[in-house]
């Protein structure tokens, strides 16, 4: 009797942190809106911030997706020299079809850039910095690098051809864009925690 009884009190345990885990890892993906309502275009000059601004106030991490919209555009993902000279041939990934979602599966830097002649040149371009390892509850604004002039941001410790998926007409694989901004819902979280981890105390106690 003790051993079934340590057997079952096994298998709840198990079955309970491989929950929590697929819980906590849904929980922690964030999608951000570039550009906000503007979306992905080329700088007309009243804008609050460049999109590398942007990309520095935020912190991204692997599985967090970056939204897309855009008309008469196009979004590129190139390696560290191509997003330097706005050079659009051979891209890593080239997305057309005006809502274009980007996940990130790897950590490391990823440089985005516009398809369209003179947009990139013009500001149309972003720097995304992934963080290596992924955070339950994200702290806000970060404080990551800011994009120097040029784009210099230093090298991916990842190989700069890298991976990722997106939708849209390239080389991108899968992802639904919601048309969100990024939502930190911090309380949710806690309470989603808390809420497994007293689930985890009856699994435990009546095991």
């Amino acid at each position: 009797m003790a051993a079934a009884a340590t057997t079952s009190s096994s298998f709840n345990f198990i079955f309970f942190l491989s929950t929590s885990l697929l819980l906590l890892s849904t929980i922690s993906a964030h999608e951000f809106r570039v550009g906000g309502p503007r979306g992905w275009a080329m700088p007309n000059g009243n804008e609050s911030e460049t999109y590398n601004h942007w990309a520095t106030r935020n912190r991204f991490h692997v599985g967090d997706s970056l939204y897309f919209k855009y008309e008469n555009d196009s979004v590129l993902v190139v390696d560290h020299g191509h997003y330097n000279h706005c050079n659009t041939s051979e891209p890593l990934y080239k997305f057309d079809d005006g809502n274009t979602t980007f996940r990130f599966d790897r950590y490391g830097f990823f440089y985005f850039i516009s398809g369209e002649p003179g947009r990139c040149e013009a500001g149309e371009r972003m720097i995304v910095r992934v963080m290596v390892h992924p955070e339950v509850i994200s702290p806000g604004p970060g404080l990551a690098p800011s994009p120097q002039p040029g784009g210099d941001q230093g090298t991916s410790s990842s190989p700069s051809s890298g991976s990722g998926s997106g939708s849209g007409s390239g080389s991108g694989q899968q992802g639904s864009p919601s048309g969100s901004n990024a939502s930190f819902k911090t309380a949710a979280e806690s309470s989603a925690i808390m809420a497994a981890l007293g689930v985890a105390s009856v699994v435990l106690l009546f095991a």
